[in-house]
């Protein structure tokens, strides 16, 4: 499922302070251009971190890797994944690794985190499918002056998606449901609408919260898909703003596809509340089976 590429994401940031946090760990450069507005419309290595439902919308064999970067903290993030939606029960494997510098009460120190896991959809009737993911994790702590914190263990996310129409998708999903407690992995729920208007065009907005207080998450965006022969650039942009955080951020990205392989580039600038500047890039291949709906569900 998803072994050479996946997502590129980012820790969010307080300040210059990095917090490690599952919810932002699992997402890459084509959800964080867009607001991390892609639950109702979420495959392949966007579907681990946002909506495990959303594999069987398209057909593909695709291995997703990618890197992202903060220079405010160091903050460095690694994913790997490998997804296959051709098959009766589409499925992705993954692999995350998040790494930080920390500063905070005078001190210094590291903060890591480690994310393995599977997911797995189905679609029960045409137009509803429901997917699952379940998550081994590690995250450690080093301080100065402080023995070093570490949590460990297995959590579960669920998710449903329905394509209301041709043109309007909606998704629903929980992240670390069930599972070891961790406050570096809360528990959330978000839900999402995708609408596509017109062919190469698509639309989407998404909320999420975390149900142990914490506030909310609000983004939305948009992609325009542009054709060239048989290469396609799609052009994203976004709005998020985190209430918990008292932040507010844009976002955008470009990349390009082929039948074959595709690269995506996207970056998040704080405007208010946050200083952030995060870049991140993936790059993906397309196995031999069905590479060319691959392209048309960009």
């Amino acid at each position: 499922m998803r072994s050479v590429l996946l997502a590129c994401l980012a820790l969010p940031a307080l300040g210059g302070v990095a917090r490690a946090d599952s919810l932002e760990d699992l997402l890459g450069p084509r959800e964080i251009a867009v607001g991390e507005a892609m639950r109702g419309g979420a495959t392949g290595a966007s579907s681990i971190g946002l909506n495990p439902a959303g594999l069987p919308l398209n057909r593909e064999l695709v291995f997703e890797g990618g890197y992202g970067y903060r220079a405010s903290d160091s903050a460095s993030i690694v994913g790997v994944s490998a997804c296959d939606s051709t098959n009766a029960a589409p499925g992705c494997f993954f692999y995350d690794y998040a790494g930080s510098s920390v500063e905070l009460d005078g001190m210094s120190g590291t903060r890591t985190s480690h994310i393995a896991g599977i997911s797995l959809s189905r679609a029960i009737i045409p137009r509803i499918s429901i997917g699952a993911t379940t998550k081994y994790f590690r995250f450690s702590e080093n301080m100065e002056g402080v023995d070093e914190a570490k949590e460990k263990g297995f959590s579960f996310d669920l998710g449903a998606t329905v394509r209301v129409s041709e043109l309007i998708n909606l998704g629903v999903s929980g992240q670390n449901l069930w599972g070891d407690d961790s406050s570096h992995f809360p528990r959330a729920i978000g839900g999402g609408v995708l609408a596509r208007p017109i062919p190469n065009l698509a639309l989407s907005f998404d909320s999420r919260w975390k149900t142990g207080g914490g506030g909310a998450r609000y983004g939305g965006g948009g992609e325009l898909f542009v054709r060239a022969g048989n290469n396609g650039f799609p052009i994203r942009i976004g709005g998020l703003h985190d209430s918990e955080l008292g932040s507010s951020y844009v976002t955008g990205g470009i990349g390009l596809a082929n039948i074959k392989w595709g690269i995506d580039i996207a970056a998040r600038r704080g405007v208010s509340g946050s200083d952030e500047t995060l870049v991140l890039a993936s790059m993906r291949f397309y196995g031999p089976r069905l590479a060319a709906p691959a392209l048309e569900q960009q």
